[in-house]
């Protein structure tokens, strides 16, 4: 398993409810942060993948919707990830979740601290160091 670290996001009081931003993990995840309550505990927000898991465009949140919404197929999700229309309901799909937690009114994200290395990259990194042995 990747090692997972909690990150800042935000100051809590910057982000008022209805508000929502992007956010880069480290390993280049896309994050949709929205802040969907009024209170000032992590019950008022939620961190979900801005990727769509149609054909990965970038998912948006609509605060007058109560919704994150891609644009490309029109696939929308409810406030929690869930495809409620488009391709992705049709699919049965969802938006991964993050972690989030509130400490002295700062916004906090779990998320992987490691870049994940493909089957692609691994497989370029041992050739090259083969050439560099042989």
């Amino acid at each position: 398993p990747r090692r997972k670290s909690w990150l800042y996001v935000a100051e809590i009081a910057r982000l008022k409810p209805g508000d929502s931003l992007n956010y880069m993990a480290p390993d280049g995840a896309r994050v949709a942060v929205a802040r969907r309550g009024r209170s000032n505990d992590v019950s008022s927000f939620i961190a979900l993948s801005s990727v769509c898991p149609h054909l990965g465009c970038q998912v948006h949140w609509e605060s007058k919707n109560s919704r994150f919404f891609c644009p490309c197929h029109n696939g929308a999700f409810d406030s929690s990830g869930k495809a409620v229309s488009g391709p992705p309901a049709e699919a049965k799909q969802t938006l991964p979740r993050y972690a989030l937690k509130v400490d002295r009114g700062l916004l906090f994200i779990e998320v992987p601290t490691e870049a994940a290395v493909s089957g692609r990259g691994r497989i370029e990194h041992a050739a090259a160091r083969r050439r560099r042995i042989g």
